[in-house]
């Protein structure tokens, strides 16, 4: 009885098995409808039934994975580099500057920021395409294929742009050509020499090179040649931009071997107005300030004085603070060479009044020592010789002279006889001459300050002359 059942299910099975297959044949896409689901705006219809609309799928919702479908992505290496063991793969660079941010003399860098394009041939992305139109990505597909490890040579810091997302951008055209774009703040070395400072001109450069493969394996270039090299109008503070220009070379590495370098380079001229505010012209007016000081009467010890120390001071503050803002080089430079000369000047200035008081003073103690001063003579005359009148002020003239001795005598015959030079040679007579100038102006002291009111004022002009002619 069961083998009798048996044999009419099977039967019933082969009966129907053809309508199956029959029904599969005829409906394809049944399973596919019913993948179907309430729109977002489906209305109730007036029986109160809710309508059912048939809603496509969203195509961007795949997009990704159709895009690395399309690309092939699964199906390579990208670990290699295209065309791994023939030639060196030929990159193109183009970069454009938006900004020059800082310019750092103390730590001798400069940050930019820039946007890097590379240009390069992948066949292994090659995709077919009607319209022969680019397909463009983000960040999210570039990790995942290959694209040239370019780094900055001398760089200190640098980092890419992530806001609101990462600044990558990533185009493939139908014949696996790529364009690479990025968006890069770098700040980097600048070697700078500041032997003319501030009138000086610095040249900077932004490097670019491959980490790992060398020129068998990468071979980077301008794109466009000098064309690749473009910048929007960049105004800086304290430089004018002067040039801007792209060039290339080769580095060598001991351990590697040679790398194709490119060459970002731009020259910057300082502007000087800032300095001439900040640092010449208060300078040259202390300088100047100092030289009021031979108008003041010799006398005048506590003005003259307090003049030279405050000029003297205010130039150590000068140059400290221009110090403090500068690196510390081991050379000269321009500005110290102005700052120390006008210092130079100021001391100066202060010293002359030191030795037109010494002399003012032997003037005076000589006349005390070799003059009787009578009874009548008061005490208010004799302060004349403590350096609180003018010499105007008194005449000495009408003090008894003092009885001529033979020692006088003879130095008196001896200035009055015309009696020839010495026959020792022109040596003797310029020494002998050189005493007398010095006996004179110790003799006379006023004269000093005369001398000092067109010997100063014309000593720091030629100094002027000269350096401005030199530097600037």
């Amino acid at each position: 009885m069961r083998l009798v059942l048996l044999a009419l299910r099977l039967m019933c099975m082969a009966w129907f098995w053809p309508v199956t297959q029959l029904n599969s044949s005829h409906f394809p896409n049944k399973r596919r409808h019913k993948e179907q689901y309430v729109g977002e705006t489906t209305k109730p219809k007036h029986g109160g039934r809710v309508d059912l609309k048939m809603k496509k799928l969203d195509s961007t919702k795949s997009w990704l994975i159709k895009s690395e479908q399309l690309l092939r992505i699964d199906d390579h290496d990208f670990a290699m580099r295209p065309g791994f063991g023939g030639s060196a793969l030929p990159v193109g660079i183009d970069v454009q500057v938006e900004s020059i941010d800082s310019i750092s003399e103390v730590n001798m860098d400069f940050t930019m920021t820039l946007y890097l394009r590379h240009y390069w041939q992948d066949d292994r992305l090659a995709f077919p395409s009607s319209s022969n139109k680019s397909r463009t990505f983000d960040a999210r597909l570039v990790k995942k294929i290959w694209v040239p490890d370019v780094f900055f040579v001398h760089s200190k810091r640098s980092f890419i742009h992530d806001t609101t997302m990462e600044n990558i951008m990533l185009r493939v055209y139908p014949d696996g050509n790529i364009l690479y774009s990025v968006r890069i703040t770098v700040t980097a070395l600048c070697s700078m020499d500041f032997s003319s400072f501030p009138l000086d001109t610095q040249n900077c450069s932004l490097e670019l090179e491959s980490y790992a493969y060398n020129e068998n394996d990468l071979m980077l270039y301008w794109k466009n040649g000098n064309d690749s090299l473009r910048t929007d109008e960049i105004v800086l503070s304290q430089f004018f931009i002067e040039d801007f220009q792209p060039s290339f070379g080769l580095a060598f590495y001991s351990s590697t071997g040679w790398y194709n370098r490119l060459y970002i380079n731009f020259i910057l001229r300082r502007h000087i107005f800032f300095f001439m505010l900040q640092t010449y012209f208060p300078t040259m007016l202390m300088v100047m300030l100092s030289w009021v000081s031979f108008w003041i009467d010799r006398r005048a010890v506590p003005a003259r004085v307090s003049l030279g120390i405050t000029t003297v001071l205010t130039m150590s503050t000068i140059i400290t603070g221009v110090s403090a803002s500068m690196p510390q080089v081991s050379y000269v430079k321009a500005v110290d060479i102005y700052l120390w000369a006008s210092f130079l000047f100021v001391f100066l200035s202060v010293i002359e009044y030191a030795a037109v008081n010494y002399f003012t003073t032997v003037e005076e103690m000589k006349k005390l020592k070799h003059a009787k001063i009578p009874n009548s003579y008061n005490a208010t005359e004799a302060m004349a010789f403590d350096g609180c009148f003018h010499d105007t002020d008194i005449d000495l003239t009408s003090l008894p002279e003092v009885a001529s001795t033979p020692n006088t005598e003879r130095n008196t015959q001896a200035r009055n006889s015309t009696v020839s030079a010495p026959t020792e040679g022109t040596r003797l007579r310029r020494k002998n001459l050189l005493k007398q100038h010095l006996s004179f102006i110790m003799s006379n002291s006023y004269m000093i300050d005369s001398y000092s009111r067109v010997i100063f004022p014309m000593a720091y002009l030629l100094f002027n002359i000269i350096y401005w002619s030199l530097y600037a």
